[in-house]
């Protein structure tokens, strides 16, 4: 018998479509069918030249991608209408994604989705080490934002391992993604989002749904990575080495430091850049060692972190796969074999 290998369609090529694309293009054991999309811009222009095969997400676009130059091979419709496809991989813009589910139902394919859709679109909310087992078999699956997948390793982790009562985290998120930077931008201030909680908080316990956690944010005017700091309370006495011990060991979440000079946000961008990984994308959390301390009764902890937020999101996106095709029935057996495709490690330097 024929080994089973799903095959994946990317739908929506931008940011974060064309860094699952590559991932899942590394898997040994997942076929990458091509990417679909609606322009023929550059970005897809690039998708050209890689062979990948491009349709038309939407059928009267195709006249318009060929006239750009792209050499379409169909539209989606058509090809999940053939059975062409096992999982598409929903990268499109916030909210199109959940329009697009019908078109997946009507074929009866799995689909992952993004954190820019509602939790209620899939049912299930991702995070590869925290749920896992719940997304198996599952026709969708939303993989979380880059923020709460975040949050889900580095708290996730403290709550699993000593038990944590209550988390005030704040978010200074950057102001504007670096492909938007022409268009809109904060200069010169810092917006807070009003709303408190921020929508993290709620979105980690659709993960989590036992963590407790109140989040605030707000848009600094920079267009690095997002910055966390997080203030969690415990249910019993805890000491440093407790929490050290449990980051080091959570997959997927490293150390950096300030005395090495790694003093901000601009310093872990250049370290993403110094790995020599494709496009720089640095798919760990790094959190600040000398962040780390505990309260004098033992109570408390308090640590900072950073989010790559265009990249740490893409490891999810191949285990979800993973999961919901149930290629792999343990966590541990899939973040493997990701984390060994992508160079997934526990020390940057």
């Amino acid at each position: 018998m024929a080994k089973y290998v799903p095959r994946v369609l990317i739908n929506g090529y931008g940011v974060i479509g064309k860094r699952v694309a590559d991932a899942i293009a590394k898997q040994e054991d997942l076929s990458l069918v091509g990417i679909s999309d609606v322009v023929a811009d550059w970005r897809v222009k690039m998708a050209q030249t890689k062979r990948m095969n491009i349709y038309a997400s939407l059928p009267d676009r195709v006249d318009e991608m060929r006239k750009g130059g792209i050499e379409v091979s169909g539209t989606l419709e058509g090809l999940l209408k053939g059975g062409g496809v096992d999982v598409v991989i929903d990268c499109t813009p916030a909210k199109i994604g959940a329009k697009n589910k019908s078109l997946y139902e009507k074929y009866g394919v799995k689909a992952v989705f993004q954190g820019g859709e509602k939790h209620e679109v899939a049912g299930v909310s991702f995070v590869a080490q925290r749920n896992y087992e719940e997304a198996l078999g599952r026709q969708f699956v939303r993989v979380v934002s880059c923020n709460t997948t975040a949050i889900c390793r580095v708290v996730g982790g403290l709550h699993e391992k000593l038990g944590v009562s209550k988390v005030r985290a704040v978010i200074i998120r950057r102001a504007v993604d670096v492909w938007e930077s022409s268009r809109v931008g904060v200069m010169n201030t810092v917006v807070p989002e009003l709303h408190i909680p921020s929508h993290h908080g709620p979105d980690a316990q659709t993960v989590i749904p036992s963590l407790n956690i109140v989040t605030l944010a707000a848009k600094g005017s920079h267009n690095l990575y997002h910055l966390h700091m997080a203030m969690v309370e415990f249910r019993s006495t805890i000491g440093l080495g407790d929490v050290i011990d449990v980051l080091e060991k959570e997959p997927r979440v490293v150390f950096v430091n300030g005395s090495d000079g790694v003093e901000g946000l601009n310093s872990i961008f250049e370290i993403s850049r110094d790995l020599g990984r494709p496009r720089g994308d640095l798919y760990e959390i790094p959190v600040w060692f000398d962040s780390i301390s505990v309260s004098p009764d033992g109570r408390e902890a308090y640590l900072i972190w950073a989010t790559p937020n265009e990249s740490n999101v893409i490891p999810e996106n191949v285990d979800a796969v993973r999961a919901v095709t149930e290629l792999e029935v343990r966590r541990e057996d899939s973040m493997r074999k990701t984390d060994r495709s992508l160079d997934i490690v526990k020390k940057l330097y």
